[in-house]
């Protein structure tokens, strides 16, 4: 045998310990980001349709902030504010592009995110909340739809690039114009 060729039997050798350590880093990077996944891609949709985006391409726009974090995850510190802020910017490029286009208000065709794209107005006819808020400006709709995800007022002035201060207003004004729509809704009825 050359010094250059493998030893005997070489080729069943136990892989080095350094690749199981990443291999098993990687395995828990991926069950942390299943985790963030499934607990966040609904309410981040739901946050992109609530701020204007329709329906049928707030799905798509969700699935490629979560491709964004995902490929940086172990850097991300924050993974939840990136993700709502990547696809808060991935929405204002499209109306940029879109500006040309006239948008239709079709449903979209069933995907895994809107398994029955006729359970979304369904949804919305359910949950009187969302329908406020779409009577809401958009700062006063994002800073209130994001405060019931459970977001701080800090984290959303990160998030729109705004003071905390600022935000605190919005939500203030928000808070009352809600509220006063909900009476006029209970008024009508």
């Amino acid at each position: 045998m050359s010094t250059h060729e493998p030893a005997e039997g070489a080729d069943r050798l136990a892989p080095p310990a350094s690749n199981e350590h990443h291999l098993a880093e990687r395995a828990a990077t991926d069950r942390a980001f299943s985790a963030f996944y499934r607990e966040s891609i609904t309410r981040l949709t739901g946050y992109l349709i609530v701020s204007g985006t329709p329906a049928r391409i707030a799905a798509d726009i969700a699935q490629e902030a979560m491709i964004e974090v995902y490929k940086r995850w172990e850097s991300v510190q924050h993974p939840r504010t990136y993700v709502y802020k990547t696809a808060g910017r991935r929405w204002a490029r499209r109306v940029a592009d879109l500006q040309r286009e006239a948008l239709v208000d079709e449903l979209p065709e069933p995907t895994s995110l809107l398994p029955r794209p006729d359970a979304l107005a369904e949804f919305e006819a359910r949950q009187q909340m969302v329908q406020v808020l779409k009577t809401l400006p958009l700062r006063q709709r994002q800073v209130l739809f994001l405060t019931l995800q459970g977001f701080t007022p800090t984290e959303i002035a990160e998030q729109l690039e705004l003071e905390a201060a600022t935000v605190r207003a919005h939500l203030m004004r928000a808070r009352r114009a809600a509220a006063a729509r909900i009476r006029e809704r209970e008024a009508e009825q």
